[in-house]
């Protein structure tokens, strides 16, 4: 068992979740005997028990009741005993103490369902005992190693026979999944169920053991845990470092340099979601500074292929160090519509209908259209202009995926926004993909609209989206740069799905490892 976890330790510790599983596989390695070796001249369980139901437990008188072999759910060593949780432990209610009522003067904590809710005068509870949810957060585990405490009446509280480790009952505890006996709208963890729970126990002297080894191999975790978080960071900067050497590059021949050194690496610098994300936002920040493709002299400038196009004025905000071929315009010149949904559609909410689409469809900055709603048109007048054509372009105004964007790619069949999505339509159609780029890309719309949100619930009014400037290339440049763009997400989405496989295959392979371990001697 050890060799296992030795050896494996790096994967499990990468695994998803993968700390927090060894600290799980830990503790029931403990209450399986296989944590800790065995004493034969330690007390057998069985008469530890013997001695502690002897002097009987509380007030009342409880039978000893050691487990037959069939009702045991795993083997544990010869000198440990099977019995039942209600054989060995008492859950007690608590007390009612409302909020008003705590003196907060701190000498005693006060306990709720899932941990300390304050302070009061007086204990309820006169010595340590394991603090249990028993409503809200049922299931859910606290000790309590003061000589006192008030333990309020959304909670129980245990006190373990004086044979019993305290200690040690409470990682057993931890083992038992209380939480999944909780039930109802408001859990609930009924005395009941818990009692008819069989737990296992060892001799005393091993429960010490079994303690000090616990809580040693916790300690590793943290520090595990800390390293990794630290390495994370460090990672992070790693990769944010090396991608700003991506943006100023001075020129297409030098990004394909500096490209060239970071690719020789991908394997080892896009190993997060968070790095293959600042990827992503790297190769948006490189098209709509003009850094992705390069320029070509035969490309017609832009206002010979967008007639009437309306360049900023002298003085007014811009993106500097652009392509001299390059304009910049406001998107109010851009566009010949930027309105949003009408109120009171939900009213008008229906089981078929027109497409009815809401922030939720363009979380991603792509319209998804799995989970849509359907209405009935209430007039063509009130759904007139806000309905969704191809080449429309769609922002979220409001909530919590305010300033993502959408482009519709495709004809749609009759489908309506929202009053929490602002439809804009571009004057040119083949500009729209362009268009598109520069609203998630954060060194042009994305960070100017992220930076005009505010309050609780951020906003955007529909002028934030009309006053944007927006560098424009020649529309043969503009289809090379979509084109390249395409080209690296589609490497990204890859890179991505990669990684889900890796995460996939390391958690199959840290979940075998972890059942090995249970299952060696």
């Amino acid at each position: 068992m050890r060799a296992v976890l030795s050896e494996h330790l790096p994967l499990l510790v990468s695994a998803p979740e993968g700390i927090q599983k060894l600290r799980g596989l830990i503790l029931e390695l403990a209450v399986r005997g296989k944590l800790v070796p065995q004493d034969q001249t330690d007390e057998p369980a069985n008469a530890l028990l013997q001695r502690a139901f002897s002097k009987g437990k509380s007030s009342k008188q409880f039978t000893f009741n050691i487990l037959g072999e069939n009702e045991c759910p795993f083997e544990v060593p010869r000198n440990w005993c099977w019995t039942s949780f209600e054989s060995v432990f008492s859950l007690e209610y608590g007390d009612n103490l409302p909020a008003p009522k705590r003196s907060n003067s701190g000498e005693f904590p006060v306990y709720g369902s899932n941990g300390v809710v304050g302070s009061h005068s007086e204990c309820s509870v006169t010595q340590p005992c394991i603090v249990v949810g028993r409503k809200g957060s049922a299931g859910a585990l606290n000790l309590c190693l003061n000589e006192g405490c008030w333990v309020t009446d959304v909670a129980y509280y245990c006190i373990p026979p004086a044979e019993l480790d305290l200690e040690f009952c409470f990682k057993l505890f931890q083992t038992l999944r209380l939480d999944v006996l909780g039930k109802g709208i408001k859990p609930g963890l009924s005395r009941r169920e818990a009692y008819a729970l069989p737990v296992p126990i060892p001799p005393l002297a091993e429960q010490h053991r079994i303690v000090a080894k616990v809580d040693e191999l916790m300690a590793l975790c943290e520090r595990l845990e800390a390293e990794q978080s630290d390495a994370e960071l460090a990672h992070a900067r790693l990769v944010e470092s090396l991608l700003s050497t991506l943006t100023q590059s001075s020129d297409a021949a030098d990004l394909a340099s500096n490209w060239q050194r970071i690719a020789e690496h991908f394997d080892t610098l896009f190993t997060t979601e968070g790095s293959i994300d600042a990827l992503k936002q790297s190769i948006l920040d490189l098209a709509v500074l003009g850094k992705l493709a390069a320029q070509e002299i035969c490309d017609d400038a832009v206002h010979n292929t967008f007639h009437g196009i309306e360049p900023i004025q002298s003085g007014q905000s811009s993106i500097t160090n652009l392509p001299k071929k390059w304009a910049q315009c406001t998107y109010r010149s851009l566009t010949s519509l930027v309105t949003s949904g009408s109120r009171g559609w939900k009213e008008f909410y229906s089981k078929s209908g027109a497409l009815f689409i809401r922030t939720q469809n363009i979380k991603t900055d792509l319209l998804n259209l799995e989970d849509i709603a359907f209405v009935d048109l209430p007039n063509s007048t009130e759904g007139a202009r806000a309905r969704v054509l191809k080449g429309d372009i769609l922002i979220t105004i409001t909530g919590a995926n305010v300033t993502k964007a959408a482009i519709v790619l495709e004809e749609l069949p009759e489908a309506y926004i929202s009053q929490h999505i602002a439809l804009t339509r571009p004057r040119w159609p083949e500009m729209s993909q362009w268009l598109h780029l520069c609203f998630i890309a954060r060194s042009a719309a994305r960070g100017t609209l992220e930076s005009l949100a505010y309050g609780a619930k951020p906003g955007l009014n529909l002028n934030n989206i009309r006053d944007l400037v927006f560098p424009i290339p020649p529309l043969a440049e503009q289809r090379r740069i979509v084109a390249k763009v395409d080209e690296l997400m589609a490497l990204c989405d890859r890179l991505r799905k990669d990684l889900v496989e890796s995460f996939h295959r390391k958690a199959l392979i840290a979940t075998e490892l972890a059942s090995t371990a249970l299952e060696i001697d």
